[in-house]
């Protein structure tokens, strides 16, 4: 999927429930609120740089897709800053889109003098996978705990927390905004049978801090 698809998507994340805040966005800020500097990576609707610009942070965001309007269009694995330019990196709710998710680990720890602040949808299983990728065929994977604390460190960081929440959002409208709809769309919601109640999807999310 190109970056061009996720321009078209670029208003949908805006004003999407799913990422616009939640406990884990307030988590993250909290994580970040000592610092002066930070990058946002994979900014996409751009919650995580409003909320860090509205504690006092100066944000760079940076993102592959030209319609999401990030001050630098770069892959995450691929960062074009050097090395120590940040306090504080961050990613929410994006790394399980990443092709390599080892190396823009990597790349997030080279450009933070101090920490590391991630968020994303925990590992649901078989299921879970095959409706992520069905919903939206960017979708690489997810990770559990240990894989994401195996991740970490093998970066080179140093875990210094883990917390986890629970995301709850409407159903119909994370459907819609990838463009899945029909067959696909009741198969995914048969994959997903256990964690849609009234209309309303949710999700295990993890959060982490890990210090350079």
């Amino acid at each position: 999927m190109t970056s061009d698809v996720w321009s078209e998507r670029a208003r949908a994340y805006v004003d999407s429930d799913a990422h616009r805040d939640g406990p884990d966005l307030d988590q993250l800020v909290e994580w970040s609120q000592d610092a002066e500097t930070a990058l946002d990576v994979a900014t996409g609707g751009g919650h995580v740089a409003r909320r860090l610009r509205e504690a006092g942070l100066r944000v760079v965001t940076c993102d592959p897709a030209p319609g999401m309007r990030p001050d630098v269009i770069c892959r995450a694995e691929s960062l074009p800053f050097a090395a120590d330019a940040f306090d504080v990196v961050a990613c929410r709710t994006a790394a399980h889109h990443f092709a390599d998710i080892e190396q823009a680990i990597c790349e997030m720890a080279r450009v933070s003098r101090d920490r590391v602040v991630l968020v994303d949808t925990l590992f649901m299983g078989d299921d879970g996978e095959e409706a992520e990728r069905l919903r939206d065929p960017s979708h690489v994977r997810t990770y559990t705990e240990a894989e994401w604390r195996s991740l970490i460190q093998e970066a080179g960081l140093s875990i210094d927390e883990v917390r986890f929440f629970e995301s709850t959002f409407d159903f119909s409208a994370w459907l819609a905004r990838t463009g899945c709809e029909g067959d696909e769309a009741s198969y995914v919601e048969e994959l997903l049978d256990d964690r849609v109640f009234d209309g309303r999807l949710t999700l295990d999310k993890i959060a982490i801090r890990a210090s350079v």
